[in-house]
């Protein structure tokens, strides 16, 4: 296990990884609880006080996702085995060590460095940025 969660926790990181990228598809939700997960295990930044996943999905003003209709239903089996799949350390690229996305208007490119921070990729409609290397020494 990558780090520890409660079954509450894992229904929020399903709600959040649904409400943030449901149009991406399955690859597009776990990219997006990559993100959750690092926030949680990242002592560096803005996520220095975030220590569980409950703190990264309600950190003020990051997930506009907590404010979608999405993020309020009960999360299905899938959404839920999606969520225990980042859970437990799997990864993908472009958000393995990402700790922010967003994504820009439509037909827009993604920003080479957003809130300094350099561009890893994108997916879909997702831009995702890493912190330089050595400043999170948590993030593999």
């Amino acid at each position: 296990m990558l780090i520890n969660y409660t079954d509450k926790e894992l229904d929020l990181c399903a709600r959040l990884m649904r409400a943030e990228a449901l149009s991406e598809g399955d690859l597009g939700m776990l990219m997006v609880g990559n993100v959750i997960v690092n926030r949680a295990l990242a002592d560096c930044l803005d996520f220095k006080n975030i220590r569980t996943i409950t703190d990264a999905i309600y950190q003020k003003n990051q997930f506009s996702g907590t404010k979608s209709s999405l993020f309020f239903k009960s999360p299905t089996s899938k959404e839920r085995d999606l969520a225990k799949r980042v859970l437990k350390g799997e990864y993908y690229h472009p958000a393995t060590n990402a700790l922010w996305f967003y994504a820009p208007s439509s037909g827009e490119t993604c920003k080479n460095t957003w809130y300094n921070q350099k561009l890893s990729g994108r997916y879909k409609s997702h831009c995702f940025y890493n912190p330089d290397s050595g400043v999170c020494k948590e993030l593999h």
